[in-house]
Parts: C-alpha cells; structure tokens; sequence
C-alpha cells in the first residue's frame, strides 16, 4: 500500500542539513513519496557544510525527483494535490516569520502557502537561534494556525546559545503520522 505524498522542503538553516537528508531518506525508506523543495539560499549557498549543488543531488538521489527551486513550481503544489503533507525542515527564523505574517517570497514560503490553501497540513520542524527572542512571537502565532503543526523543539546549547531551538529531527516520522491525522505531536518543548 502507497503512503502518502510529503512536500519536503529546506531552508537554509545549513548544520542541521546532515538531520534533515536522515529523515528524508527514512521517510522515503519507510514508502512515503517525496517531493524535495529548496528555498534559493538552500540550493544555492556553498557553506562550511557542504556545497549546494551537493545538497541537491543529495535531494534529488533520495525522492528520485527533481528539486522545486522556483516560486512557480512550488504555486501548483496545493491546486494540483501535489501533497498530503509539506514538512519545513530545517525551517529557519526567517521562514518561521515570513509564515507567521503571510508573506510569501521564496519557493518554501509559496509551497506553504499553495498547501495551506488546500487545507492540508504543514509540519515545521523548526532550528533557529532566535526562538527564544526574536522568533518566539511568530512560533506563537504558529502554534495557533489551523494546519500547522510543529515537530517537538528542545534548547541545543543553553549556556552559549541561551535564546536557541532545534526540532528533534529524530521525532521527524512519527510528527509526520500524527500531522496527516491532525495532531500536535506533545509535548511541543522539551
């Protein structure tokens, strides 16, 4: 039996890649079919974690898919039922608030946007360095948006990053099986 269709898409949060391309490949394992998604900066930023095109290969070997890159291929994402699921992993501070006020200017931001349209859900599995600060509004207002849904976040590093979250990547799945059923996975912060 097929298991769903997730929208996975990435932003630049670039050291939790390595987590992220994990999940992906245990979803795509475990018979999910994936579509790979990359804001700009994701596909295009060589950075001490690897190179971009890299990055996309890498995508592109797990879905057995070509990457969505542009604002236009991501629009038909909801429309066209492309998707049961779009994850945001890693989705950064920058996405959190760009979703959290409807603004919609990069490939990951429209495929949210096409998706909610649709009434389906959305999981972010969140790695900022501000959530505690600056990104803490927009994950409140996140976490009060019919549809989304947010993969559990704990504090990397309190002693020097004492404002910083990253979603456990490792709860990835089974946030995906309770998001398609409409459930928060709890508890939400470690």
């Amino acid at each position: 039996m097929k298991k769903a269709t997730i929208g996975f898409a990435m932003c630049g949060s670039f050291c939790t890649f390595s987590k992220a391309f994990d999940q992906m490949q245990k979803l795509a394992d475990g018979g999910f079919d994936i579509i790979p998604i990359m804001s700009y900066n994701a596909c295009s930023t060589d950075t001490r974690f690897g190179k971009a095109e890299d990055m996309v290969k890498k995508a592109e070997l797990i879905s057995g898919k070509k990457v969505l890159t542009a604002v236009t291929e991501a629009e038909p994402i909801g429309p066209k039922n492309m998707c049961d699921l779009l994850v945001i992993a890693p989705c950064t501070g920058n996405t959190l608030a760009k979703l959290a006020n409807g603004v919609t200017d990069t490939t990951v931001t429209m495929a949210a946007k096409s998706h909610l349209r649709v009434l389906k859900p959305v999981l972010l599995c969140a790695a900022t360095n501000d959530a505690l600060g600056a990104s803490a509004q927009n994950i409140g207002r996140l976490l009060n948006t019919k549809n989304i849904y947010f993969v559990p976040l704990k504090q990397d590093d309190p002693e020097n990053k004492p404002n910083s979250l990253v979603a456990d990547f490792s709860a990835l799945e089974a946030c995906v099986i309770n998001a398609l059923a409409g459930k928060q996975t709890q508890p939400v912060f470690y």
